[in-house]
């Protein structure tokens, strides 16, 4: 049973491909007299197939990388010559099904035609017009559609008497399951920096330091600098000098008065009833001291950000706000009706009446105007700075002959002082060259700039007295590191020959039966691989960020064969496996059919139908 529903899926696979394919290239695909690119035995290969299944692999690959896939690419990449294997190799086995006498009677070829959705009609039974018409559309008879299915499920058959003897690998799904259900039982403990503290480090001699900065000279190596002259000007440069109206101020404070002209608001939070009977008992539970407004809350199956208003002014509560406004802090009041129904409300604080008044928020607002009027003197001045720059200037021209500001900085990978704060001048500074010709940019705030690379200073090692502070902090963690590996593999010695954790001043986490698939928070990604690798009794030592792991295996216990989820894992390795199995075995079986099968290829056809793609 289970094969024969294999069978029946992998029919329809082929049935989906069979009819996705021949409708793919249509009647305005290729015309002409020449039907056939070649032959496979007595099987041609008509241009109709080759081009329908080359354009279904184009379409399928421009959907995966996200853009269209032009004709020339598909052949860089040998799309075509794959899509011509395919074909060829299908009607290889079509040639062997027909040497065999296989064949799908008419009326299963029937049934799998009414079966096709794409032949269905509104009611979803089979509409012989639309079947007509689709094949029509596409450049299809009848005939032709038929005899194509007709091969298609013959080529099943044939597939399915090649394939139906090969048994189900089960020992190996249960092999695998098997391993992928053992579990250890685990203890471990981490040994941290503190651990030192009765035995800390002694100071670094210059032997010591001296070691570690030539051991690991990445660490002190200065990174590539560049030494860039620029010119720049932003709206921060120059807006003091912005004349601003002061009716211009009072119009733009007028206009913003809800954000400085703030009137006395209210936290409150609402719960909305079905009728305003519920609510009203629902308050009288409240007052009798019965339940209070978090039950209620919580007894809908809601979170209190779920009634949560916020801060509101009365005008915003409706028919509510005069209750609200006079309740206390705490207070619930209602019912009040809402465009929700029925609800109570509970004031949670009372906030004063804010007002910023026009002198306060004046000067923040005439800054506001000037930098925007710095910004737009900025951009009517870009014309004239790129004319300069297309004309030659150089960088010191431009801070003469404009208003942008001349300045020298040496820049890394990570400077952010200054202008280098600007991510524009930081990408420009990464990419600029000797060569490369002066370019106005601007920057995020309106502001503009062009520079000049001026030299490189490849990297170098910094000397060791400029970065001795570093070099020694360098020198304890890996001292540290060191002693504290030294530290536990001592205790793992002696926990392997019977100490405990406790003896060794660690404190243990037990973990009680760990699959390879489980994660342990707090351990380095190597802590299981460790662990499973060890036999009962035996311990290991791990380094880890906060110092050293101890581990000991405490017990292998094997996977539970009657658990319904390594059962289901067993027959999930084993169907994959059979699939595998099956579709290496098909593969060599086809190709030993093409092998000996004479096969034919026009190549002036098939130039012709690319051609049709390009």
């Amino acid at each position: 049973m289970a094969k024969s529903k294999g069978r029946q899926i992998s029919l329809w696979i082929i049935m989906g491909f069979l009819f996705v394919g021949l409708i793919g290239f249509g009647s305005t695909g290729l015309t002409g007299n020449v039907r056939t690119l070649g032959s496979a035995g007595d099987k041609d290969i008509t241009i109709q197939s080759y081009a329908n299944t080359l354009r279904r692999q184009i379409d399928a690959f421009s959907q995966q990388l996200g853009t269209r896939l032009s004709f020339q690419q598909a052949q860089a990449i040998g799309l075509d010559q794959q899509v011509l294997s395919q074909i060829v190799t299908t009607r290889t086995l079509d040639n062997e099904v027909a040497r065999l006498g296989l064949s799908a009677g008419d009326l299963r070829v029937r049934d799998e035609i009414l079966r096709l959705d794409a032949f269905r009609g509104l009611d979803g039974q089979f509409d012989r017009t639309l079947y007509t018409e689709q094949l029509s559309r596409n450049g299809l008879t009848e005939a032709e559609f038929e005899t194509g299915l007709r091969e298609d499920l013959s080529r099943a058959l044939l597939q399915g008497a090649v394939l139906g003897g090969i048994a189900a690998p089960e020992a190996y799904g249960e092999t695998i399951a098997a391993w992928v259900g053992e579990r250890r039982v685990l203890t471990w403990a981490t040994l941290a920096p503190n651990a030192l503290t009765d035995d800390p480090l002694p100071a670094p001699t210059e032997a010591d330091l001296t070691a570690h900065y030539e051991a690991n000279p990445e660490a002190f190596t200065r990174p590539e600098q560049r030494n860039i002259t620029y010119a720049w000007i932003t709206p921060d440069m120059i807006q003091d000098g912005v004349t601003v109206d002061d009716q211009d101020v009072r119009d733009l404070y007028d206009s913003r008065i809800d954000d400085y002209v703030q009137p006395e608001r209210r936290l409150v939070e609402r719960l909305v009833f079905a009728t305003e009977d519920d609510a009203t008992a629902a308050l009288a539970r409240i007052d009798a001291d019965e339940t209070d407004f978090d039950t209620l809350v919580a007894d809908r199956g809601l979170d209190l950000a779920d009634v949560d208003l916020g801060d509101v002014a009365e005008a915003e509560l409706g028919a509510a706000g005069a209750a609200i406004f006079a309740a206390e802090p705490g207070e619930v009041t209602g019912p009040a009706m809402t465009s929700l129904g029925p609800a109570l409300f509970r004031m949670n604080a009372i906030l004063d009446a804010q007002e910023i008044t026009f002198d306060e928020a004046a000067p923040d607002l005439r800054n506001e105007l000037a930098n925007q009027r710095a910004r737009r003197m900025i951009a009517e001045m870009r014309d004239g700075m790129t004319d300069l720059v297309a004309g030659g200037a150089t960088v010191e021209d431009l801070a003469d002959r404009t208003d942008m500001e001349l300045g020298t900085i040496t820049w890394s990978q990570g400077t952010s002082d200054g202008i280098a704060a600007y991510a524009p001048f930081r990408e420009a500074a990464a990419a600029v060259t000797p060569d490369t010709f002066p370019e106005l940019v601007e920057l995020d705030d309106g502001g503009l700039f062009v520079l000049r690379l001026d030299s490189i200073d490849p990297p170098a090692l910094i000397p060791l007295d400029e970065v001795r502070d570093a070099v020694e902090d360098g020198w304890r963690a890996a001292a540290t590191t060191a002693a504290l590996l030294a530290r536990a593999e001592a205790a793992a010695a002696a926990i392997a020959t019977g100490a405990s954790f406790e003896d060794q001043s660690l404190t243990p986490v037990t973990e009680p039966g760990l699959t390879r698939r489980d994660f342990v928070p707090g351990t380095p990604p190597d802590f299981l691989a460790r662990a499973f690798a060890l036999a009962p009794g035996e311990t290991a030592v791990l380094p880890h960020d906060s110092g050293a792991i101890v581990m000991r295996l405490d017990e292998i216990r094997a996977a539970d064969m009657a658990d319904p989820a390594v059962a289901a894992e067993a027959q999930a390795v084993a169907a994959r496996a059979r699939a595998g199995i099956a579709e290496d075995l098909f593969a060599a079986y086809a190709e030993a059919l093409r092998s000996r099968t004479d096969i034919v290829v026009d190549q002036a056809a098939l130039n012709a139908v690319n051609a049709q793609f390009q």
